[in-house]
């Protein structure tokens, strides 16, 4: 559901750079007894979206990654986290596969025969990973995703409207995205962050996916120079905080390319518990 554009949501004057980059140091510097760690780590890999988005992805490829988002580890390891802990792990799964439009089809076959056919498939769609297409090309990958069997859309925004200032029109194309979604599929909206210029483009960026309808903002494509980063996730996080105080709506955070290790996942979950309340 979208709200009416509001130029007045954009403003940005309540978060100094400095002190993000302080409260991400902050965030970095915490330490998790162990028996948390895991616990954060098991429910890290049930927000993963597991993605596949190169090139050469053949059927075969996109098989083995649906697979194993319904396994993430081997029996091995489920075993024994789940003696040393006293866990029940069986049905630990990923939160979602995603793929370009042209594998949709195979994510959901392959779905179907392990007996899940309600398993999360997102796509990728609307000129990913640049965004630089017409409108119209755009929205005819969303509406071919879903029709494939995508429940789940990722959007890229204009950037060139972005960095033109041009936030209102940012907002009708992601609007019409909104619209091409209907409620067949969750609109996850990707801001490429590293492209952006500033915190407040950030911010602007943020709230304005959020005003067309958003259900989820997401950093970065994972093909830009610069990926996700905590100062800037910070800035998302505040701006989803934000819309939640006039408008009453939860909007899901995304972060997206280059996190790698255990301790990335953990300052990402710690960043959640403190700004987003997402665990629990």
């Amino acid at each position: 559901m979208y709200q009416t554009y509001d130029a007045s949501m954009l403003t940005y004057d309540h978060i100094e750079a400095s002190n993000v980059i302080q409260l991400a140091k902050e965030l970095t510097n915490t330490k998790l007894p162990t028996d948390i760690e895991v616990e954060w780590l098991l429910k890290a890999i049930c927000l993963i979206d597991l993605t596949t988005l190169a090139g050469d992805d053949t059927p075969v490829n996109v098989q083995r990654l649906c697979v194993k988002a319904v396994h993430p580890l081997s029996e091995c390891v489920l075993n024994k986290i789940e003696n040393a802990f006293n866990m029940n792990l069986q049905d630990l799964r990923t939160a979602a596969v995603c793929v370009y439009p042209y594998q949709v089809k195979t994510c959901a076959e392959t779905f179907k025969k392990l007996k899940l056919p309600n398993f999360n498939i997102a796509s990728v769609a609307t000129g990913f990973p640049t965004g630089q297409y017409p409108l119209e090309t755009r929205l005819l990958e969303i509406k071919s995703a879903i029709n494939d069997g995508a429940n789940e859309i990722d959007v890229v925004i204009n950037r060139t409207l972005a960095l033109q200032g041009d936030w209102e029109g940012v907002y009708n194309e992601v609007c019409a995205m909104r619209k091409a979604c209907g409620d067949q599929a969750h609109l996850k909206t990707i801001l490429a962050t590293g492209e952006l210029s500033s915190y407040d483009n950030v911010y602007k960026a943020s709230m304005v996916c959020m005003l067309a309808g958003a259900d989820f903002i997401k950093t970065s494509t994972g093909k830009e120079t610069v990926n996700a980063t905590l100062p800037i996730s910070l800035v998302m996080a505040r701006a989803i905080q934000d819309f939640n105080e006039v408008y009453g709506i939860k909007v899901g955070f995304k972060p997206a390319g280059g996190l790698r290790t255990a301790k990335d996942a953990l300052d990402y979950l710690q960043l959640s518990i403190m700004f987003l309340a997402l665990i629990g």
